[in-house]
């Protein structure tokens, strides 16, 4: 690569290069530096001491500028507060098999990957904790010490009510344990970061991340940088899915070594690596007990979780709660109780992929649903019509619901199917299922708790008639540029292409705290028409004064600002922006957004909350060959309360994303691990590290979609709208195993639903054993004292009632 020399301004250039780097300027530094290469050295076993590591022969191989350990990264990082428990390079201890300890930074990718086979590391292999049942068991040794008890990160415990009592009077109780597999969010786009420095010395990062915010935060404190001297710059990611919401250790390794050689340094994962950095999907263990009255309304639930969490902390505190927050803003539930514990185990990391903890949940409570209904003859549309959760009201555990158009979403999707002339009807190996969800139109708290705005925008309005909008949320494929363009235009009355964009960059855009929980459309969008009426508010003050008539008879729309009763009196957007500066000068105004707080006032109430829910319902059609278990789904149908479709073609879009991806968990994907034979160390690897093993749907594999957006615009929504870039995928898997046991009489109680385990019920089924496949038992933890909250309809306050005992261990956890 040929080196170019600088165009303008080479001094300073120089002067940042001296200044970061503490030596004279070189001559070289007249010229644009050539981009470096980074490269990780990977662990290879999944839990070991690093003895010593000996890097001498790698700093002197062809083409390498820098070695890097973990003695350079002395501070910890991590997404959350809670769990600082990550170093950009491990310093003593490996956790999983792909811990990065050592980076290579070389003139070439190539150089840098052979420099990788001339470091030495000796290791001291340590016992691998392999599942969460090994994790309660095993308490030596700790993957991490401030775990709360042994190998288990997190236990929560939370009631509303006297679950008990209500399980005791109810007419029937439904027990049943289900597993939900844990998976890749398989972006398109892996992970890649440059770093490099600015003319003014100050560290830039241009990375696919969903997060710029916090991995703004995370470089300040590994790095020890105030905050002022970084930039990170969030680059359109070609998918996200949740999978890049970390800030991660390859992010700031590369910002260390620009800042250590002044010079660009640019790091790609491999697909590998993505899978080894994970974060996706947590496996989850769920014990559901329901008890219902005689028609099959809900008088109580106890819903307990185990997590594998993985490696490392992540978002894990926050999935823990999201694995029963959720249950009771679908269905009315006057009593419940949830209990979550996170394990650590020696895998790589896992965190938030799209529908954040709440998916697995909602497996298990949809297809009991089905199974509740199936056994009191009822049909499963009905069975869920008639204990909806009502509009503006309080759940048990306090969360606020605003609009639920869930009723029209069933009916249609019943409608569309056929479902009341077909279910239970279809030939043999043919079958409908039906499922619905809720979800989240992003979180009411942030990650750092404080009473700063969620969202920022601000608006630049030039004389030319020019707008420029600025934010710093984050464009991740689903649309939010579109939102935010499309929501100014509207206030203002011109084309979303009049306005200029400028997004993602936490140096010269307002605070937004990145694509995640569905978050973007309702937030951003509320501070986007704040801004926006503002300056509206000050062009209609002059172009009233302008032609002598009230700023509130005018108009804004085609690119014109005109009085309504007479509409040809009026005058041209870009006069609008000139007269506007002319009276007040230079225009800009803001805008901001922060969710209503929450009535939550007990510990863990913070996961939850929204300012509204969104809601979907879906029916698959499949066909399942008896004698093979292959299953095949032609068609699905699914209706999303969107509350208004702000793009109706994007909406469709992210709705038809969604059911690709919730058909691809259902059906076959899968993050598993295996064992290395005794010869080969043993270790635990992950079973399927790339593309081509790890199956995913095609094009080929998917079905019809018939899609309903159902629209009921929500108050707390810009002109009314909720989040669609979620919501949608919760209730395909359950769907699917529903319409399973609708065409062949088999539970499968467990994803993926594969041939193999549907073979397994039919030939169970055939010997006149249970026809089920899925887990058979759940261990019993050692519990901490619940937080007592009395529901709203039983006097509660939001406050637990015995806050000073709640989170104190009960018993010693007892083996299964």
């Amino acid at each position: 690569m040929t080196e170019h020399r600088v165009i303008g301004k080479p001094r300073r250039r120089v002067d940042a290069v001296a200044k970061v780097t503490g030596r004279a300027p070189y001559a070289d530094d007249l010229y644009l530096p050539r981009m470096l290469w980074c490269k990780l050295l990977r662990s290879p076993h999944p839990h070991a001491r690093i003895r010593a590591i000996d890097t001498a022969r790698a700093r002197t191989a062809p083409g390498v500028k820098l070695v890097l350990t973990g003695a350079d990264f002395p501070r910890t990082y991590g997404i959350l507060p809670v769990s600082m428990d990550e170093h950009p390079l491990c310093p003593d201890v490996v956790r999983h098999v792909g811990d990065p300890l050592a980076a290579v930074v070389a003139e070439s990718e190539e150089e840098a990957e052979a420099a990788l086979a001339l470091i030495e590391v000796d290791y001291e292999v340590l016992r691998t904790i392999a599942s969460p049942e090994e994790a309660l068991e095993v308490d030596e040794p700790q993957i991490h010490a401030y775990a709360q008890h042994g190998n288990q990160h997190k236990r929560v415990a939370l009631q509303f009510g006297d679950v008990d009592e209500a399980l005791a009077g109810a007419e029937h109780v439904f027990e049943d344990v289900f597993f939900y597999q844990g998976n890749n969010h398989l972006a398109m786009e892996e992970h890649a970061s440059v770093a490099d420095l600015g003319s003014d010395g100050k560290l830039v990062l241009y990375s696919s991340t969903q997060t710029p915010h916090y991995v703004h935060r995370a470089i300040c404190r590994a790095l020890d940088l105030p905050g002022h001297r970084v930039r990170v710059h969030a680059q359109p990611n070609g998918g996200g899915f949740g999978g890049k919401s970390d800030p991660f250790n390859h992010e700031i390794v590369v910002c260390k070594a620009a800042l250590l050689l002044g010079r660009p340094v640019k790091i790609g994962l491999t697909r590998e690596e993505v899978f080894l950095l994970h974060r996706g999907r947590h496996p989850v263990l769920m014990r559901f007990r329901t008890g219902v009255d005689a028609e099959g309304n809900i008088v109580g639930m106890d819903l307990e979780t185990l997590l594998d969490g993985g490696a490392y902390g992540s978002y894990g505190v926050a999935s823990t709660f999201y694995t029963g927050a959720l249950q009771t803003v679908t269905y009315a539930i006057p009593r419940y109780r949830f209990r979550g514990c996170r394990t650590f185990t020696n895998k790589p990391a896992c965190g938030p992929k799209r529908g954040h903890g709440t998916v697995q949940p909602r497996f298990g409570q949809e297809i009991q649903l089905d199974k509740i209904a199936h056994a009191l003859g009822k049909d499963p549309a009905d069975l869920r019509l008639q204990q909806l959760c009502k509009p503006d009201s309080l759940t048990a555990n306090y969360l606020t619901v605003g609009t639920i158009g869930l009723r029209e979403c069933i009916e249609k999707v019943v409608a569309g199917s056929g479902w009341r002339e077909r279910y239970g009807r279809l030939p043999e190996g043919q079958g409908l299922g039906l499922a619905c969800s809720s979800y989240l139109c992003g979180a009411g708290l942030p990650i750092y708790w404080n009473k700063m705005p969620h969202s920022g925008v601000q608006l630049q309005l030039d004389r030319m008639g020019a707008v420029t909008a600025v934010c710093g949320a984050t464009e991740i494929g689903q649309g939010s540029d579109d939102v935010l363009a499309g929501i100014v235009a509207e206030v203002l009355g011109i084309a979303p292409d009049d306005i200029h964009l400028v997004t993602g960059k936490t140096d010269l855009t307002p605070v937004d705290l990145g694509s995640y929980s569905s978050r973007v459309t309702l937030m951003m969008g509320n501070a986007a028409i704040e801004a926006a009426e503002r300056a509206r508010e000050l062009l209609a003050r002059a172009v009233g004064e302008h032609l002598g008539v009230p700023p509130a008879r005018l108009a804004f729309a085609e690119r014109r600002v005109f009085d309504v009763e007479d509409p040809a009196r009026g005058v041209d957007f870009q006069e609008a922006c000139v007269l506007a500066e002319s009276a007040f000068g230079t225009l800009g105004t803001v805008g901001s957004y922060t969710p209503p707080r929450s009535p939550a006032r007990f510990k863990g109430g913070g996961v939850g909350p929204s300012p509204t829910y969104s809601y979907s319902a879906a029916v698959v059609e499949v066909e399942v060959d008896p004698d093979t278990g292959w299953l095949h789904v032609p068609r699905i149908w699914i209706a999303h309360d969107i509350g208004r479709a702000l793009n109706p073609t994007l909406a469709r879009g992210q709705v038809e994303g969604s059911v690709y991806m919730g058909l691809g968990e259902a059906l076959m994907e899968e993050q598993t691990f295996r064992r290395l034979p005794p010869k080969r160390s043993n270790a635990l690897v992950h079973k399927f590290p790339s593309a081509l093993e790890y199956k995913s749907p095609t094009t080929l594999d998917m079905p019809e979609v018939i899609t309903y957006l159902v629209e009921d615009p929500d108050p707390r929504g810009p002109f009314g709208a909720k989040e669609v870039g979620q919501g949608p995928l919760l209730p395909i898997m359950p769907a699917v195993a529903n319409a399973v046991f609708d065409a062949v009489g088999v539970r499968i109680d467990e994803t993926p639903i594969t041939p193999e385990k549907i073979r397994a019920a039919l030939e169970a089924k055939r010997k006149g054993k249970e026809a089920r496949t899925g887990p058979r038992s759940f261990p019993r933890i050692d519990w901490p004292e619940p937080f007592l909250v009395p529901p709203p309809w039983e006097g509660g306050d939001g406050r637990a009632v015995n806050a000073s005992e709640a989170g104190r261990p009960m018993s010693k956890a007892v083996k299964p």
